[in-house]
């Protein structure tokens, strides 16, 4: 249970009353949302989900699925975030990364009636939410891969992007959304040249702007 131990050994020696886990989904695709998760991990759900609950990027889509279900029986609070291309677009993916994230903790921490001074976060990444005032911030690279509470976000912001990507790919057929998910395939980049961009992609990505350039 290494995960867990990163977090009771931060618990033990910070002491917050809620250590919360922050993470995002889909920085790097040409299309669709960038999404971010806050998640609140209780003592008491440590044993049961620490079996499960890794980085993301470990797991098939079928064990985040089941990993989530697990989380949300298991009493893990959750608050979402996220920024569409549109938003992406005007502010640059970074700045669109933190306004989700930013989102996605005050949501939990409004859902849990707690104040944001009562929350330690720790930060995917090596920086600090921007535009989120009150919370301690505890930035940790490769933190989905250390701590249970980034994991379990991780986790979260993952399933709920996949799931809309299939939601997506049914309403612009054609680019395979669901497949890979907005990532800049081959497959992806053929169908970009030949169709053109949807609404769903980040016109300020440069492979994007070729292909509308092209079309």
């Amino acid at each position: 249970m290494p995960l867990a131990k990163f977090d009771l050994a931060i618990l033990e020696t910070r002491r917050p009353a809620f250590l919360i886990g922050v993470d995002e989904a889909g920085r790097g695709p040409l299309a669709g949302p960038v999404t971010a998760c806050a998640a609140w991990v209780p003592l008491s759900a440590h044993d049961a989900i620490s079996p499960l609950v890794n980085d993301s990027k470990k797991l098939s889509p079928q064990r985040r699925e089941r990993a989530l279900a697990l989380m949300r029986a298991s009493g893990v609070r959750f608050g979402f975030g996220y920024a569409g291309p549109s938003e992406i677009d005007g502010v640059n993916i970074l700045e669109a990364t933190f306004n989700a994230m930013g989102a996605a903790v005050r949501r939990l921490l409004s859902a849990a009636g707690a104040a944001p001074g009562a929350a330690l976060l720790l930060v995917d990444g090596p920086l600090r939410i921007k535009r989120l005032e009150g919370c301690e911030q505890q930035p940790l690279v490769d933190g989905d891969a250390k701590s249970l509470s980034i994991a379990a976000a991780s986790i979260y912001a993952k399933v709920v992007r996949d799931r809309w990507m299939a939601v997506l790919d049914a309403r612009h057929p054609g680019y395979g959304l669901a497949g890979h998910k907005g990532y800049g395939t081959a497959a992806h980049l053929e169908a970009l040249r030949r169709l053109g961009p949807c609404p769903q992609h980040r016109m300020s990505f440069a492979p994007v702007r070729r292909a509308a350039g092209a079309a």
